[in-house]
């Protein structure tokens, strides 16, 4: 039987704590969480970070098939959740205006911008290829283990 949602993010969030504990590389601390969301997590396509360079969204670590390496502040979905500061859950990405479609196999798309302190850092990305793959337990478990890793990186 598959476990429940909440369950799953919080053995999530635990490995991602303990693999960062005492850790303040960002990279490494990255790589771990997309690997771990990789195993983890169901229907997804890709899982990785986006990590903010001069007023862009340049591609960090992440698990699955090659992706776009810049995205501009405030395009696609990853651009809006950075400039606004704001995670976006996307049940349909074709109905995004402004979607930048990386793989054409994607179909919803959840994003979450982190901090370190104040500064915006980057955003954690992760496609599926089916629609509406991703929900509002999605969104909190998701946001824990952002807060795991704002914590790691304080």
């Amino acid at each position: 039987m598959p476990k429940v949602k909440s369950e799953l993010y919080r053995e999530v969030v635990q490995q991602a704590s303990a693999l960062m504990e005492g850790e303040k590389d960002l990279i490494a601390n990255l790589a771990n969480i997309s690997a771990l969301l990789w195993m983890h997590l169901p229907d997804i396509n890709w899982a990785g970070f986006y990590l903010l360079k001069d007023d862009e969204l340049v591609l960090g670590p992440f698990q699955g098939k090659p992706a776009c390496v810049r995205i501009p502040m405030g395009r696609g979905v990853c651009g809006t959740a950075a400039k606004l500061g704001q995670p976006q859950l996307v049940e349909d990405v074709h109905q995004f205006e402004g979607h930048i479609a990386c793989d054409a196999a994607s179909n919803s798309e959840i994003v979450l911008p982190f901090y370190q302190g104040a500064q915006l850092m980057g955003v954690l990305d992760i496609d599926s290829p089916s629609q509406a793959r991703f929900d509002q337990e999605d969104l909190q478990g998701l946001q824990n283990l952002i807060s795991v890793l704002q914590e790691a990186l304080a």
